[in-house]
């Protein structure tokens, strides 16, 4: 197949930095390649990739301190819709933006929800553009969104088995917390499962702009206690093993999670998940194989020393069956596939529902920080 992946600008592909997106974009990409596939990636030029690559910024607008990316987008969309020919399948990972300009090209396009859905300032072009054909990264995902919306797969995210090698043996004997010091992470949960159960927490987490207030008036004060170890931001090498090394990921997140790359890049590396039972994690974590699933923090203090009892080879082999690169772009092509048969019908352009503002979602309030080009996995 001739397909175009079209990712978010903000960083390169991979990211060299924090970045989920566009990690599972590369994955995609380089998993199609691998199985013979003829791809070409939109993309920032300072990615790296085996496919074509067609280079729609000279590098991620954030390292090029751009604000505002949604000229950019913009004018990569224009792009590709002058050459949508010469593709089977358009491929996008930029939330919304596309719709109006490739309502025509339905018929080939997928776009992967990479965010959350609850946000009532899309949902004007969720209601009015219910064409585009839609994949998820959990059924938990969808709840908010409309119900006519073209749903065509939900396909979990998946990453390649040697990104995070297996470690049979926790040679730290610490939990890990791994991501973004947030309110929605919940780093205090995690802060006090360990100096509840008496277990060394190491957390390696950056603290963006938005959350500094949080960071200061919450997390700072908690980490200065012998048990817990504040690391800061690591690098993909150094995740490899922060994670192999550790006891248990501590994941109580208290937030609607589309999916979570953390879970499977533990679960990768033999590692056991503590997690809280919100957005996707039921579908990720099988309990007592994976990890162990919470509902308060009594179940959360309790889990560290099941996690102790757990198979780090049980673990192991729940990521390889589940949630491989491989695994993820077999779906993938599985979705390409239903639309290429599909396009030999006759064409037709859905019905633009008229969209009546819903005052009590446009009186909400949006999560700050959210951008329509990328919003954060």
């Amino acid at each position: 197949m001739r397909i175009a992946q079209i990712a978010p600008l903000s960083e390169a592909v991979p990211p060299k930095f924090y970045g989920g997106t566009e990690r599972v974009v590369s994955w995609i990409t380089e998993e199609l390649v691998r199985q013979g596939h003829d791809v070409t990636l939109f993309a920032s030029g300072d990615s790296q990739t085996s496919a074509k690559l067609a280079a729609c910024t000279p590098e991620g607008l954030r390292l090029l301190g751009y604000r505002d990316h949604t000229a950019s987008h913009l004018a990569m969309l224009h792009q590709v819709h002058r050459r949508a020919h010469e593709f089977d399948i358009l491929h996008f990972h930029i939330d919304l933006l596309q719709y109006p300009m490739f309502e025509d090209l339905n018929h080939k396009c997928v776009t992967t929800m990479h965010g959350r859905l609850d946000v009532p300032d899309f949902m004007p072009v969720y209601r009015t553009f219910t064409g585009m054909p839609l994949v998820s990264i959990s059924d938990n995902q969808r709840l908010p969104m409309p119900p006519d919306v073209n749903w065509i797969s939900t396909i979990h995210h998946g990453l390649p088995k040697e990104n995070c090698p297996y470690y049979p043996e926790s040679k730290g004997g610490y939990l890990a917390f791994l991501g973004r010091i947030s309110p929605e992470k919940r780093p205090d949960r995690a802060i006090e499962m360990a100096i509840r159960s008496g277990t060394p927490l190491k957390i390696a987490a950056k603290v963006d702009k938005a959350d500094q207030d949080y960071w200061d008036e919450v997390i700072e004060p908690m980490i200065h206690h012998p048990l817990v170890e504040y690391i800061g931001e690591i690098n993909e090498e150094q995740k490899k093993d922060f994670l192999g090394n550790a006891l248990a990921l501590a994941f109580p997140i208290d937030w609607p999670e589309p999916f979570g790359l953390v879970m499977i890049e533990a679960m990768s590396a033999g590692t056991p998940v503590i997690a809280f039972r919100n957005g996707s994690v039921p579908e990720v974590i099988k309990d007592g194989v994976g990890g162990v699933l919470c509902d308060s923090m009594d179940d959360a203090v309790a889990a560290v020393a099941k996690v102790k009892t757990m198979s780090r080879a049980g673990v192991r082999q729940h990521f390889e069956t589940a949630f491989t690169a491989e695994c993820m772009v077999k779906k993938y092509v599985a979705a390409y596939e239903q639309l290429i048969a599909r396009q030999g019908e006759v064409i037709r352009m859905p019905k633009a529902a008229a969209f009546t503002p819903n005052l009590g979602e446009l009186n909400g309030t949006a999560r700050p920080g959210l951008s329509v080009a990328a919003m954060p996995v």
